[in-house]
């Protein structure tokens, strides 16, 4: 689970997804030492230039004409702008064929420039004008004015009634078709970013495990967590650190907390590296040994990854995996369904350039699995009042089954697991 998203505290798509470069982490399948090694490159403008083709397509498949995204993960993803959401629009309309345009205001056409990484021209507004009667200018130039336009899933609703009155013979329609279709599959330039900040993640945790004593609060973990990952070329580190009764709750407390001899410690961590997301939950012990209903819930968890890992097969329903491990928690005892004890969250969700991104392992979720698909496996279970034990290791779906970014401990006693580059 991807804390920062949370709320509270805080070319060809398939082409190759062996990334098969020199090992990034070297260890052995024990506990010990993590070395990350050289980090691989940021997105290139030829990827980017390949997504935009790939969305041409998918419009052209759907009947779509053009599309908007704006500021954010979506318009870094296919342009390369790096922006972040005001009241003032900045965004790119992407056409079915020809270059795309980046709409944005005046002052901020020099900064925005800075990281377009793809042949668009840059059309700015003044503060007293609608920048949405740019995009509707933009449709009646290329004749896309009565097609349908695709709205990017987090476009926010000023941005779509402003081109309804700008436009009002446009229809309106989702984009998901295109911005998910092209998104939801990550090629083997980002599975390498994705490996690479898993592996840092996974360095850190296992840097700051024998670090961890009886006496120190949430914060100091928290610390030592962000110093290990920022100096392993992670950026944006973040950490939810919960302890003993607190580890029962998915999202923790905003109460303080103290580790105490023989408490779980559970860490749900991760970092960027590019502008792709790393997320990775361990669970231990300090200050004693793991007492044996510890050990129990310990194991169960580990299973019910197995059990998650098990269900991913392409073409199956996203949701069925999430149907297998409720089944499996409900036949030893916990639930029924969301209650606790047990699983009172899904499985997984989809993580890429986003910690949390479509689509789920959740109930009901029918899109199929498919090759490209990234994944984090996280059937934790939660005993209110006593603790919580949630491993989460995030995996992308090949062609012959899920494949590891981090793969799962097995044993309470050995609670880091390991890379799964070679795996």
């Amino acid at each position: 689970m991807h804390f920062d998203r949370r709320g509270l505290m805080k070319a060809g798509v398939m082409g190759g997804l062996s990334m098969g470069a020199a090992p990034l982490l070297a260890s052995d399948h024990h506990e010990g030492t993590i070395t990350v090694g050289p980090l691989p490159p940021p997105i290139s403008s030829a990827e980017r230039m390949a997504r935009i083709a790939r969305a041409q397509e998918l419009m052209d498949a759907n009947g779509i004409g053009a599309i908007l995204v704006e500021a954010g993960a979506s318009l870094d993803y296919f342009t390369g702008v790096k922006w972040w959401r005001s009241e003032r629009l900045t965004g790119a309309v992407i056409p079915v064929s020809g270059d795309p345009i980046i709409v944005t205001p005046f002052f901020e056409k020099p900064s925005v420039e800075e990281s377009l990484s793809i042949p668009a021209e840059v059309r700015t507004w003044h503060e007293d004008v609608d920048p949405t009667a740019l995009i509707a200018d933009f449709l009646k130039e290329r004749g896309l004015s009565a097609a349908p336009f695709g709205i990017e899933e987090s476009v926010r609703y000023f941005n779509v009634s402003g081109l309804q009155a700008a436009s009002p013979a446009t229809p309106i329609t989702s984009a998901n078709p295109v911005v998910r279709g092209c998104r939801m599959l990550k090629t083997a330039p980002e599975l390498a970013l994705m490996q690479a900040a898993s592996d840092i993640t996974l360095a850190s945790i296992a840097a700051v495990h024998p670090k961890v004593k009886v006496g120190m609060s949430e914060g100091d973990v928290k610390a030592m967590m962000a110093k290990e990952m920022q100096e392993r070329g992670g950026s944006s580190p973040w950490s939810l650190v919960l302890f003993g009764p607190a580890a029962a709750l998915p999202h923790g407390t905003g109460k303080p907390q103290q580790l105490e001899a023989g408490q779980v410690v559970l860490i749900d961590t991760g970092c960027s590296l590019h502008g792709y997301q790393s997320d990775i939950s361990r669970t231990f012990v300090v200050g004693a040994d793991p007492t044996p209903e510890q050990r129990k819930v310990f194991d169960q968890v580990a299973r019910g990854q197995q059990v998650a890992r098990e269900a991913c097969k392409i073409g199956t329903p996203a949701g069925r995996v999430d149907d297998a491990v409720r089944a499996a928690y409900e036949s030893w005892g916990y639930g029924p369904d969301y209650a606790l004890p047990g699983l009172s969250h899904r499985t997984g969700h989809g993580i890429g350039m986003e910690g949390h991104e479509p689509i789920n392992l959740v109930r009901g979720e029918e899109t199929p699995l498919s090759a490209g698909m990234c994944f984090s496996n996280e059937p934790g279970i939660y005993l209110p009042g006593k603790f919580g034990v949630r491993l989460e290791d995030c995996f992308f779906m090949a062609q012959d089954g899920p494949k590891w970014f981090s793969v799962p401990p097995t044993s309470i006693d050995e609670p880091i697991g390991r890379s799964g580059k070679n795996a």
